[in-house]
């Protein structure tokens, strides 16, 4: 992910930060608790697109 990217980009919902989770490759919303993927180097930013966290995941 181009760090560049990662500063502009918030959550399409909440207009909040972000975390990128290299491994898992997806941005993370702590406040909604969701994981938007990245296909192909491109964010997904789309709710329907965004996997709900599950409450015993730790956000960190």
């Amino acid at each position: 992910m181009d760090p560049k990217l990662l500063e502009i980009l918030v959550c399409p919902l909440c207009k909040g930060p972000l975390l990128y989770r290299r491994a898992a490759e997806e941005l993370v919303c702590k406040a909604d608790r969701l994981g938007f993927p990245i296909k192909d180097g491109i964010p997904v930013m789309l709710e329907e697109d965004a996997r709900k966290l599950p409450p015993e995941e730790e956000v960190a």
